[in-house]
């Protein structure tokens, strides 16, 4: 059986690498310090208690490298849990140090500084709580060295140290505040961009098949007028009223709803292109779209059913919405033209429209791409036409989400901003 891969490093476990490494050169720099301290100065200090914090803090480092290989996310309450850690080592370190008056207490601040720009605001709040809570704590209750002891400092609580407990507490508060700001607007900026560099990609790709739709349509009226006039004349030849009459019967009405739709096409692009959004009522638009699109689909039965609200729905519509939700409705068919299930319902400040088919379903391996890409259901389908549905419905607000319905089939459900009713 082959070894999981690792999953990919996300920001929380590259901010723990980083962690890591900090408080790898962190403790390391506090040992050399303490050597220092007590070889050199002479400092008065339980080496045992301090070099025991020193030996965890490493183990803990230890530990945390291992835990990156495994193949699990760090979460932000993990993240929480290792600079709580680090503020216990701190605290333990201190108190055997010197307390508050140690030069390095404002060390406290680093921590703080993380939580600010890498978590949520409640927990960096918290790492500042706690911060606060160990610097007041060795104000009181210290190992003293004399070294570090202060001028004027007869009293257990001089000016001098309540002085930079008063500016710490004022560092850590404004640095938790405006640094979680700005991380926050980072990264908010950086959310905006990748929404307009994905909208850009997407638009350069309608662009592209909308210069091939629009030499394709170009192209398809002659053959379907000749189309058109062979038929007129295969029809002139046919005995009236037999099979091959009828037949002959629909694929004109055929090929004039084709042609019909390649002159709507120009005519709405130049119409529409400066016009803005036209105002209906959502249940004689959708009852509208799905008789045209009846027309081209006579082998389908179908339910149409509208929600029993107060109040009457109203959608910002124009023709690329109608040959959007056209395009869902011949997925639905195409999947299995009986029984097809149309639902209009509302909400307060959104419409729904519920397509529902008995087909196969979809393929979980493809669900979360349909739509962003050319790929299709269908063993002959190209994907232009869903993902051109899917441009569309979010260039007017709204989405489009593909499940399988527990009984079986699609449930195709289009979400669109409600719009207020028209003066």
């Amino acid at each position: 059986m082959p070894t999981a891969l690792p999953l990919p490093l996300s920001t929380p476990n590259r901010n723990l690498v980083r962690l890591t490494i900090v408080r790898g050169i962190t403790w390391t720099g506090f040992l050399l310090a303490i050597v220092v301290g007590v070889e050199l100065l002479a400092f008065d200090l339980p080496v045992t208690a301090v070099v025991s914090v020193v030996i965890s803090m490493g183990v803990l480092n230890i530990a945390t490298w291992w835990r990156l290989g495994r193949p699990r996310a760090v979460t932000h309450l993990e993240y929480l849990l290792h600079l709580l850690a680090d503020i216990t080592g701190l605290t333990l370190l201190f108190y055997f140090s010197g307390g508050s008056t140690n030069p390095f207490i404002t060390y406290y601040l680093v921590p703080v500084t993380i939580a600010a720009a890498t978590l949520p605001w409640r927990h960096a709040w918290i790492i500042a709580a706690c911060s606060m809570a160990g610097y007041t704590f060795l104000m009181f209750s210290y190992h003293p060295i004399p070294q570090l002891g202060h001028i004027n400092s007869d009293s257990p609580l001089s000016l001098h140290i309540l002085g930079m407990w008063l500016n710490f507490g004022l560092s850590a508060g404004l640095v938790t505040f405006f640094i979680y700001k700005m991380a926050h607007a980072l990264r908010s900026r950086d959310q905006a961009l990748s929404r307009t560099r994905e909208a850009a990609l997407r638009n350069e790709q309608v662009l592209a098949v909308a210069t091939q739709a629009a030499g394709t349509a170009h192209e398809l009226g002659t053959p379907l007028s000749t189309m058109a006039v062979l038929l007129k004349e295969m029809q002139a030849d046919t005995p009236a009223d037999s099979t091959l009459d009828q037949d002959i019967n629909l694929l004109r009405q055929q090929v004039d709803v084709c042609k019909s739709r390649l002159q709507n096409l120009v005519s709405n692009a130049d119409r529409r292109r400066m016009a803005e959004p036209e105002v209906l009522d959502a249940e004689v638009w959708l009852a509208g779209v799905v008789q045209r699109w009846l027309v081209l689909r006579p082998d389908v039965s179908h339910q149409f059913d509208v929600a029993e609200k107060r109040g009457r729905p109203w959608l910002a519509v124009d023709a690329t919405l109608d040959q959007a939700l056209t395009n869902l409705l011949n997925n639905a068919a195409d999947a299995n033209p009986e029984h097809i299930a149309i639902r209009l319902d509302w909400q307060s400040e959104s419409v729904v429209i519920d397509i529902r088919d008995h087909g196969p379903g979809v393929a979980m391996s493809i669900a979360d791409q349909l739509g962003e890409t050319f790929i299709s259901t269908k063993s002959k389908g190209m994907g232009i036409g869903l993902f051109l549905t899917h441009a569309t419905i979010n260039r007017f607000g709204g989405g489009v989400s593909l499940y399988n319905h527990p009984e079986g089939g699609t449930l195709t459900e289009v979400t669109l901003p409600r719009c207020a009713a028209p003066t």
